[in-house]
């Protein structure tokens, strides 16, 4: 069963994982587009990023440049 804070998490997940793609937002630091999408605290944004997708964000940027 999913709660509310299971559906925030998940979307602000994907909407950092959106902003992290984006070449638009290439020179913005992954701190910025974390707190953009509501997180408070990077070390709890890239746990829950690597939980989600398998990898930091810092390793999907780097697929992104290749």
């Amino acid at each position: 069963m999913s709660t509310f804070c299971h559906w925030l998490l998940a979307t602000r997940l994907e909407e950092s994982r959106r902003a992290l793609l984006d070449p638009r937002r290439a020179g913005e630091g992954i701190a910025s587009i974390a707190y953009c999408a509501g997180f408070n605290d990077l070390s709890v944004f890239n746990r829950a990023f690597r939980n989600r997708f398998g990898m930091t964000p810092s390793d999907l940027r780097g697929t992104r440049r290749n």
